[in-house]
């Protein structure tokens, strides 16, 4: 059951980036719509997305997992940036920021959440959107400054001001609100909320074909970063993640789904901040892409090791 929904992700995703291609091609998305479209994309249909992964029944048990998501999500996260970090050491410039940012975001939302709803029904969605929550936090604070480069003091506070108030962390804090007073939401504002946050993955994968419109991928296939790339981020990072689980003895549901979450292939993030910063753009575009087709491999071994 899990691989056939693996599957029929991966298939849809490239299905979607092949009609941005086309549109590209067609000149139906010029370059400045396209900027449109990521901007969309980042302060509209992201942000209720996320707020529409909060908006569960939780009972007593799934708090207390929710908790242990929690914590272990945030441990992940930081084990993630360090170790990826160190081990990118190889590679320099530009390269490794892609890199780097490919391996730390996952695609949690349009590939991560309908792996969990298959082995774990709502129960894992639940703790996938308490992942989800740090890959929002990280993305909008590290991530940006990752790819903003070093900052003055003065210049980081005012770039911190600005992410604080970023659209997907105040969904954030929304989404915690409604989780922990249990908040029910109308039958019409629920519905809009999820049919907004329902475009997200769609319209960021015709984004990222978009810019593999313009990509040279054979340049890329005797570029040796794009391997070692590939294999930190859907081998390496998951066997440390589960190695640490191992020696912990740890085999929870909330541990797994954080192990599951790192599996991911890359976030179109990647390549959609590439494309805002201007930084190794089609590099970025085919991380993405191939760390998308090759999950198809990697997730089903690794949910047969752990599971």
């Amino acid at each position: 059951m899990e691989l056939s929904v693996i599957i029929e992700s991966v298939i849809s995703l490239f299905i979607i980036i092949l009609v941005g291609a086309y549109a590209s091609k067609k000149n139906i998305i010029t370059e400045k719509i396209n900027k449109g479209l990521i901007d969309i994309l980042i302060q509209i249909a992201l942000p209720f997305m996320i707020l529409s992964s909060f908006i569960y029944t939780y009972d007593n048990t799934i708090k207390s997992n929710v908790i242990k998501t929690f914590y272990y999500s945030m441990i992940a996260y930081i084990i993630m940036i360090i170790f990826s970090y160190l081990i990118l050491f190889p590679i320099k410039n530009d390269k490794k920021t892609i890199l780097h940012f490919a391996n730390v975001f996952m695609n949690t939302g349009y590939v991560g959440f309908p792996i969990l709803n298959s082995i774990y029904g709502t129960e894992g969605v639940v703790y996938g959107s308490i992942f989800n929550m740090f890959f929002v936090i990280f993305l909008w604070t590290y991530g940006i400054i990752l790819f903003k480069g070093n900052l003055e003091k003065d210049e980081l506070k005012a770039e911190l001001r600005k992410i604080l108030l970023n659209p997907s962390i105040l969904a954030v804090c929304i989404g915690i609100l409604i989780m922990i007073f249990d908040i029910q939401l109308s039958g019409a504002i629920l519905s809009s909320i999820r049919s907004i946050g329902n475009i997200t993955g769609p319209l960021s994968m015709i984004i990222i074909g978009v810019i593999l419109s313009n990509t040279k991928i054979k340049k890329y296939l005797s570029d040796w970063t794009i391997y070692y790339g590939l294999t930190t981020k859907l081998i390496i990072i998951p066997a440390v993640m589960y190695l640490l689980s191992f020696l912990a003895k740890d085999t929870s549901k909330a541990v797994n789904t954080v192990i599951i979450m790192t599996a991911m292939p890359a976030s179109a993030m990647t390549a959609i901040l590439a494309e805002n910063f201007e930084k190794e753009k089609e590099y970025a575009a085919v991380v993405v892409s191939v760390t998308t087709l090759l999950s198809l491999i990697t997730v089903p071994i690794l949910l047969k090791i752990i599971l």
